[in-house]
């Protein structure tokens, strides 16, 4: 294999990356991004790859949850906030329905790009450049905010640095306290899920007061007060990725400090492609998404490029077939990688094979769709004695109507109310919290059963 450098991907074939009008100015944008501070860093980064490892060896789950595409007119405290605590409240019912504990990896503080099954977009006689995300160029249709925008990525990169800011203080300051859980309660969450979840608050309180009477002060243990919460997105805007790279200067490698973690889309996992390049000179923990058109030996190949030491905790699989194709595409790929001892950690996006088109003519996603792909997808892991390891959902902590169905029934009707999202629909939290419930009894059984196995088979 040919040697690494921090540009060598740009001599290979890149997909879904924006043409600029103005090279020049494109060149000064990134040439000061180099100069700016990392986001994350490279000690972060190793923690998440050490707790991811505990995931490979079925002895953790994974949830990275968040925005579709993050955009400058939502950035607001209140939604951060509101977006942490739905993915908080997510994890405290897996941990504490499945008995293990939970890596929280957000879709935040940097998922700007998208990209699209087509370049250009349509609105009656009218055809334009599709949007590509907000750190790209407009959502307005028009065709001055449709030209790609070099200086956006400065105003991306201080969202990410502020909201990156404000997660650390959420996450280390106290808000994420097991003993404040009370008030991780967003109001319009319906009473059937909300009842569930106070049983478990209440279990907790209870728990943790018997832990006090027995003189264990729960003030004085770090792990009960604060949490750690990781970032991540889709690595597509390659010179982005590449003016936020950085050499560790404690052990000489490179680290993309854009976010912990970062995955190779389903339309850019090309072997001998631009991403893939990129990807496989970068010490984070890389996501690989998997659709119905890739083959058992490209996803070894894929595997073997990006991770040839088979580091565990390094290589996250993301499967998204939509649910009435996970059964004729999905064993295939775990033969595969099994077969080979590949170290993976096996996820499920539920959201983006199920996307369909409402009678009002809005994308949307049937929340029984998503449910059902989670739950087949644990099936066939249980069945090919595999580790379904991790939940890769689109949502929000807002109170939006972009997805139908889920104990709110939201309706094709319902859907202009509240349908926000600049790009895919996402779950709101209400349907993300019900989600965790309805498959935390599917997580403990898939644990059980992959140990047992990994036991046998040592």
């Amino acid at each position: 294999m040919k040697k690494w450098n921090l540009n060598s991907w740009t001599k290979y074939p890149a997909k879904h990356l924006p043409a600029y009008q103005d090279k020049k100015e494109l060149d000064m944008v990134l040439g000061k991004l180099k100069k700016y501070p990392p986001l994350v860093f490279a000690g972060e980064t190793r923690s998440l790859k050490k707790s991811l490892a505990q995931v490979v060896d079925g002895k953790a789950f994974l949830l990275q949850g968040g925005d579709c595409a993050e955009s400058f007119a939502e950035f607001h405290p209140d939604n951060i906030r509101d977006t942490l605590k739905a993915i908080l409240q997510m994890s405290l019912v897996l941990t504490y329905s499945a008995a293990m504990p939970v890596v929280k990896v957000g879709r935040i503080a940097g998922q700007f790009s998208k990209p699209r099954s087509s370049p250009v977009e349509k609105k009656g006689d009218r055809e334009l450049p599709s949007y590509l995300g907000d750190n790209i160029n407009g959502m307005e249709f028009t065709e001055k905010a449709r030209v790609p925008d070099a200086k956006r990525l400065f105003r991306a990169y201080s969202q990410a640095a502020s909201t990156l800011n404000l997660i650390r203080a959420f996450s280390q300051g106290g808000f994420a306290d097991l003993r404040q859980v009370h008030l991780w309660n967003l109001g319009f969450v319906n009473d059937k899920t909300k009842i569930k979840y106070k049983e478990i608050e209440d279990r907790i309180s209870d728990a943790l007061s018997f832990m006090e009477a027995c003189g264990i002060n729960p003030e004085t243990n770090r792990k009960l007060r604060t949490v750690n919460f990781y970032t991540s997105h889709e690595a597509l805007h390659l010179p982005f990725e590449e003016s936020m790279t950085r050499v560790d200067s404690t052990t000489g490698e490179y680290h993309d400090t854009s976010a912990h973690f970062v995955w190779i889309g389903d339309r850019t996992r090309q072997p001998d492609g631009a991403h893939v390049e990129f990807c496989r000179g970068i010490e984070n923990p890389i996501g690989i998404k998997c659709g119905p058109t890739l083959k058992p030996e490209e996803l070894i190949k894929l595997c073997n490029i990006i991770n040839p030491k088979n580091e565990p905790g390094k290589i996250t699989l993301i499967s998204r077939f939509g649910a009435n194709k996970v059964e004729d595409y999905l064993p295939k790929l775990i033969k595969g990688i099994n077969k080979e001892g590949l170290k993976v950690i096996w996820s499920c996006d539920p959201m983006h094979g199920n996307t369909i088109k409402a009678a009002t003519g809005l994308k949307t996603r049937p929340f029984d769709n998503v449910l059902q792909e989670v739950k087949n997808v644990f099936a066939v892991h249980q069945a090919e004695g595999s580790y379904a390891g991790g939940l890769h959902v689109e949502m929000t902590g807002q109170d939006v109507t972009e997805c139908t169905g889920g104990a709110q029934k939201i309706s094709d009707e319902d859907l202009t109310n509240r349908y926000r999202t600049h790009c895919d629909p996402r779950l709101n939290a209400s349907q993300a919290l019900e989600l965790a419930f309805l498959i935390s009894e599917e997580i403990k059984k898939n644990s059980k059963y992959s140990k047992n196995i990994i036991k046998e088979a040592s």
